[in-house]
């Protein structure tokens, strides 16, 4: 176990490291991008960056407030909010996969120092049903990420998505909203169990919501076991509608071990996309999505 392991602040992430569904948003058919497609995500980040810091002058703390971004796209934004010492959490992963891969393999640790974020993140698909082979290679990879930013005083952020598998769906009939009430807390228990049991010690766990107290207490009890105390989880949108949303942070608020949340697609998509079709103003668009973070911090913050 290392030393210092944990993160129990308050935190409030607007990510928006995302690469491929951006790539979608804006209907580019080549993921080769050229200097006009790439300058139109440029800006679309830059329009929520602004909307971050926005939500920070009206009411968010500084210091519980984080942005997660990828450097494709993101550089420009990382270098400020590192020098405006704002948290700052910087992807390393492939985006679109559905095996974790390094985005920038055995040269990580360069790309990680160019900017000495406050957190860096990895996503993982992973399920504990999975092959056994594929689970095994993405438990080496993340070993290596994770050993590196504790030994480098970075906190690690680690993302887990549970897809079901076909054998889990048929169990429920063919109802996903069955299998996210009834199945995956559960097997997201497992998975971070399956996980630390791995070496795999993430200070902040990032989780698919749930609906229910007792879901999240499952999750937390495993994620904060024996000298994990201080472990911290956020609850993510997975880009579900606001009301899903509002629920999943409500319930979860409540819940010891439970800091913040990560909200992106749920809080910028549909401006976004006003934005692109030019039914909405730049600064119309950083106001709508500014208003969306704060909306989540409110809640999650309510008395």
């Amino acid at each position: 176990m290392f030393n210092n392991l944990g993160y129990n602040k308050k935190l409030f992430i607007l990510p928006f490291d995302h690469r491929s569904s951006f790539i979608k948003l804006f209907g580019f058919i080549n993921p080769e991008l050229v200097s006009k497609e790439k300058g139109t995500i440029y800006l679309a980040k830059e329009i929520i960056y602004e909307a971050f810091k926005k939500a920070i002058l009206e009411g968010i703390p500084k210091e519980e407030a984080a942005i997660l971004l990828d450097e494709e796209y993101g550089d420009k934004i990382l270098k400020d909010a590192i020098e405006q010492k704002y948290n700052v959490i910087l992807t390393t992963e492939k985006s679109g996969q559905k095996e974790f891969s390094l985005e920038y393999g055995d040269e990580f640790k360069k790309h990680i120092e160019k900017y000495r974020p406050n957190f860096v993140k990895a996503l993982i698909h992973y399920n504990p049903d999975d092959d056994p082979l594929s689970k095994m290679r993405q438990q080496q990879k993340l070993q290596i990420l994770n050993d590196y930013c504790h030994q480098n005083s970075y906190k690690f952020l680690l993302e887990v998505l549970i897809s079901p598998t076909e054998q889990q769906l048929n169990n429920v009939g063919g109802n996903i909203e069955i299998y996210d009430r009834e199945t995956r807390p559960n097997l997201t228990a497992k998975s971070i169990e399956e996980l630390q049991n791995s070496n795999i010690e993430p200070d902040v766990w990032k989780i698919e919501g749930m609906e229910t107290e007792d879901s999240y207490k499952i999750v937390s009890i495993q994620a904060r076991k024996e000298a994990r105390s201080n472990v911290g989880i956020v609850i993510l949108g997975r880009a579900e509608n606001a009301e899903k949303v509002e629920k999943w942070i409500e319930v979860g608020r409540k819940i010891n071990g439970i800091i913040g949340f990560a909200v992106g697609r749920t809080i910028f998509w549909q401006p976004l996309i006003e934005y692109k079709n030019g039914r909405m103003g730049e600064e119309d668009t950083i106001q709508s999505i500014k208003n969306g973070f704060l909306h989540f911090y409110n809640i999650f913050n309510k008395k």
